[in-house]
């Protein structure tokens, strides 16, 4: 299945875009081939199992390590082989909530928020107070501007690392698994804010998430990774559609769109359970395939010592 985007505009530039990119780690290929365009204003979700590639895309699109192959270009500018100067100048123009919030402990969350401000701009005092305040006023966190990370909530921190990322008015926002460790209602609030963030100041967003409940509130588009491999880039509609297919319909589906189907709805049964069971068994996978099964003993291999 080659990656498609039915309603792309063919004239207009990508924000983000991914030509056959590829990374490998000593001798292992995470990423074959990915290519991929992130278009101004939309929310793109980047979704795929463990191991599938998701968060070594987003680390790549980010400038954190080289590609191996292939070209990554954000506003128009190749970012592979730039210079870290350089790269440095293109990473104010985005944001990043990390996973765990990675939140300065030491200092309050204002502190937290102001730093980039500060060590980025020669803004006077009192117009830096502005903007943080501003920043902590989107996310509804201005009363604990004066808490410390360890006297806030998980959700909280949550939205105090997106306030962070806001400070610099950046024209992309990368989330990496905004969801992970909040409770229901808490990663409902958060799907809540990043769509609202996006209507009110026009950002592009790229999420990479697991969490299906999040990815179809938040998305206009949806991209699929599998092992390594770029599966499908389609609208969250076309998604929505092959997560409630019937099974007779779906029975008649090329083995890709089976295996998305089932990451969607979270099926026990189909191709990635498929995959997983044909390389369960453990003694072939220690000793090899040849290895037999195991001789019975005529003793026991530890004598009971009384």
């Amino acid at each position: 299945m080659s990656p498609t985007t039915p309603d792309a505009e063919p004239h207009a530039e990508p924000v983000i875009s991914l030509r056959n990119v590829v990374k490998k780690f000593g001798g292992q290929t995470v990423l074959e081939g990915i290519t991929l365009d992130v278009r101004k204003g939309e929310t793109m979700v980047i979704m795929g199992g463990s191991g599938s590639g998701k968060s070594t895309t987003l680390r790549l699109m980010i400038g954190s390590f080289p590609a191996d192959g292939g070209e990554i270009r954000l506003f128009g500018q190749n970012i592979c082989g730039l210079r870290e100067a350089k790269m440095n100048e293109v990473r104010k123009k985005f944001g990043i909530l990390f996973q765990s919030g990675a939140l300065f402990n030491s200092m309050t969350i204002y502190d937290n928020v102001a730093l980039p401000i500060r060590e980025h701009t020669d803004l006077d005092r009192d117009i830096i107070d502005i903007q943080v305040q501003i920043k902590l006023e989107l996310v509804g966190l201005r009363e604990a501007a004066q808490k410390y990370p360890s006297q806030i909530s998980g959700g909280m921190k949550k939205r105090a690392g997106l306030a962070r990322a806001l400070a610099l008015d950046p024209q992309i926002l990368f989330y990496d698994e905004p969801s992970a460790g909040l409770d229901p209602v808490t990663s409902a609030q958060i799907d809540t804010l990043i769509v609202d963030l996006s209507k009110k100041l026009g950002v592009t967003s790229v999420v990479v998430t697991h969490e299906m409940d999040s990815a179809f509130t938040i998305a206009d588009r949806m991209a699929m990774l599998d092992k390594g491999r770029m599966l499908t880039v389609q609208t969250r509609q076309w998604y929505d559609d092959l997560r409630r297919m019937g099974e007779q319909e779906a029975a008649a589906l090329d083995e890709d769109r089976r295996l998305i189907r089932q990451f969607l709805r979270g099926d026990a049964a189909g191709p990635i359970t498929d995959r997983q069971a044909a390389r369960s068994d453990f003694a072939a996978a220690l000793f090899g395939d040849d290895f037999g099964p195991i001789a019975p003993r005529d003793t026991p291999s530890i004598q009971p010592s009384r």
